[in-house]
């Protein structure tokens, strides 16, 4: 079918294609009867007409797509959460959302090239020819702070700190042998690692053996079998920190088929707060992040550098703690 044009809302108004630009857009500077107005909106409403992007974005002189450029993350509940987020926060601002996932290889500039974008956002530091490009071009370009902190995993809080919100909560329950559920998906090293370094140095400091570190896939039997090494390790672990929620309910499996029980035998905490946290069995114990204030954060950097005046008004200020530990039955 196609697409209804101003041209056809002229013709079916009975006026000139100008005088629906003047009408639609707004103008006040033209000698246009209410009649004649109201006669064009009634008909652009009942055609269903739209002005395109392209169209807005010549008559305003700027666009109101926002592209961002997610890294090669698996898409789970975490950002999902978070794109729901960021749409929203935009389009209560007049903006739409386009995102970019990163394991798509063409270059970065044959995606802003081929769309009018009013800014890019990375959720990964860019390369630096890509964004002096970009500025160049009159983009708004926004990474995130921990993007170019120097190897920080971006978008994120403190991920140490939420090692250590794990370990801290484990060992304050007694547990004196802890393990380390490491994600078999190389994509969140840079995640995993930071967490894994927080339960590591949470350990040194309450004087706890290091933690003994297995890899868990998301199945049972991958699970099982590190259950099994961790209870047959020299001191046997009765408390795991896992990668994140996804890993930790995998692990809650492996006890199970071990024979097992949580928190019992194994203590088990996640990080992330999924949905499916609260339903499992025992609900589990997580470190939660607060998705909603960073995309609440890394909006208001994008309105700011948009609507800059020329003052130096600073950057919004930063959420401060953005982690909380979550206590249920599995730890």
């Amino acid at each position: 079918m196609a697409r209804t044009t101003s041209a056809d809302v002229a013709r079916a108004s009975g006026v000139s294609r100008t005088t629906v630009s003047y009408v639609l857009n707004g103008r006040r500077d033209a000698s246009i009867s209410e009649a004649t107005r109201e006669r064009v909106v009634e008909t652009a409403r009942r055609l269903g007409y739209a002005p395109s992007a392209a169209a807005r974005a010549l008559r305003t002189g700027r666009s109101d797509l926002v592209l961002c450029v997610l890294p090669d993350w698996p898409i789970g509940p975490v950002v999902d959460v978070l794109l729901e987020d960021l749409t929203e926060e935009l389009a209560a601002r007049g903006m739409a959302l386009l995102a970019h996932h990163g394991r798509d290889r063409r270059p970065l500039s044959d995606l802003w090239r081929a769309v009018d974008v009013r800014a890019v956002v990375g959720l990964t530091a860019f390369a630096p020819e890509d964004e002096a490009a970009m500025r160049r071009a009159g983009i708004q370009v926004l990474t995130t702070a921990a993007a170019e902190g120097g190897g920080r995993a971006p978008f994120a809080g403190d991920q140490v700190r939420a090692g250590r919100l794990q370990a801290e909560h484990l060992a304050g329950t007694g547990r004196r042998a802890l393990g380390y559920a490491y994600p078999a998906d190389r994509r969140v090293a840079a995640f995993a690692d930071q967490r894994l370094a927080g339960v590591r140095a949470a350990c040194a400091e309450i004087g706890l053996p290091a933690p003994v570190v297995r890899e868990v896939e998301l199945e049972a039997t991958s699970a099982a079998a590190a259950v099994r090494a961790w209870r047959s390790a020299g001191d046997a672990v009765t408390g795991v920190a896992a990668y994140n929620d996804e890993v930790a309910l995998a692990v809650l499996a492996g006890v199970r088929e071990e024979g097992l029980r949580v928190p019992d035998d194994v203590a088990v905490v996640g990080v992330d707060d999924v949905p499916l946290a609260r339903l499992a069995a025992p609900p589990l114990t997580t470190v939660a992040q607060s998705v909603d204030r960073q995309v609440a954060h890394l909006v208001a950097q994008l309105v700011a550098g948009i609507d800059d005046d020329g003052a130096d008004h600073g950057p919004p200020a930063a959420p401060l703690d953005l982690l909380e530990l979550v206590v249920r039955e599995s730890a």
